[in-house]
């Protein structure tokens, strides 16, 4: 409707997350010409909220439409929730807690290849649409009913513990009986009740 007027009309598309489509609906706007989207910090705003800046400048980053530095988008992100009293659901895109964590073992095993490759590029890649390191965070391996001697193995060797065929059994063990995936401290526990 504007381009056949010849008018110089500024077009500005401000999109709401009723249906899910808040993101998509905010770039198609972009494809389709506006000028500017509106977006709002971790989506806040009316009803179900306005569509989120951080998944938009992921997206536009990702797509190579914009180039900026975003490894600290996370951190930006936290400081909204906690300004706004907020919360970030741990499932949430890319600053989730859970956003680059697996527990799964063939997940895992894909992970650590790469990572002993010293292959980041490839670790962001393999079971991930978005890569962490773009956005200054890092893939996640943890242990839980889901996974396998990989994760232990993985888990063993960055906190510099020995990987005896008797301790990878029993964290194997604890894990395939947990309904969770395992602390830390969990995890040492069993190491210290194995030794």
């Amino acid at each position: 409707m504007v381009r056949p007027s010849g008018e110089n009309i500024r077009i500005d598309w401000h999109g709401h997350n009723d249906r899910g489509l808040a993101v998509a609906n905010s770039l198609a706007a972009f494809a389709a010409g506006a000028h500017q989207v509106h977006a709002a910090a971790n989506a806040l705003g009316e009803r179900v909220g306005n569509t989120p800046m951080e998944l938009m400048l992921v997206n536009l980053r990702l797509l190579d439409l914009i180039d900026r530095d975003l490894s600290r988008l996370k951190e930006y992100c936290e400081l909204v929730a906690q300004a706004t009293h907020t919360t970030i659901p741990p499932n949430y895109p890319v600053v989730g807690r859970d956003a680059f964590r697996t527990a799964t073992g063939v997940h895992a095993a894909a992970l650590v290849k790469a990572m002993h490759k010293n292959d980041p590029a490839l670790a962001d890649a393999v079971y991930s649409g978005v890569p962490a390191s773009l956005f200054g965070l890092e893939q996640v391996i943890e242990i839980g009913p889901m996974s396998g001697k990989s994760n232990v193995l993985y888990w063993l060797e960055r906190q510099k513990l020995p990987a005896s065929d008797a301790v990878v059994a029993r964290i194997l063990e604890a894990a395939k009986n947990s309904p969770r995936v395992l602390t830390d401290q969990e995890l040492r526990n069993v190491v210290t009740a194995t030794v």
